[in-house]
């Protein structure tokens, strides 16, 4: 989805952060950008390769961050998932759903 050709449309010191999947990015398209200085970064927590092999020129660069795809995983943060997830569960149970939570909400009516 994003190759060269997109990559050198962006503006020019430009950031690029894939967090969605994958191959969406073309690494040796992004390697390139990096290197000839079009784009001033990258984040990546994914990479078509996963783990991303430790000989992977991206992670040669200066200005690439690269985290684990579960970079957002803290124990706080699985505190709060769990106390939120139970909180909706009981929600259920008790009859009265917590709106806010509730994507398709047309089918409470």
């Amino acid at each position: 989805m994003i190759g060269k050709a997109q990559l050198a449309s962006t503006k020019k010191g430009a950031f690029v952060v894939n967090t969605a999947r994958g191959g969406i990015v073309d690494e040796l398209a992004l390697h390139e950008a990096l290197v000839s200085g079009h784009l001033g970064g990258a984040g990546l927590d994914v990479c078509v390769q996963e783990p991303m092999p430790t000989d992977h020129p991206l992670l040669a660069l200066p200005n690439v961050v690269v985290a684990p795809h579960v970079a957002g995983c803290t124990l706080q943060g699985m505190d709060r998932l769990s106390c939120a997830t139970i909180a909706n569960i009981l929600s259920v149970f008790d009859g009265a759903p917590i709106l806010e939570n509730v994507i398709n909400k047309e089918v409470l009516r």
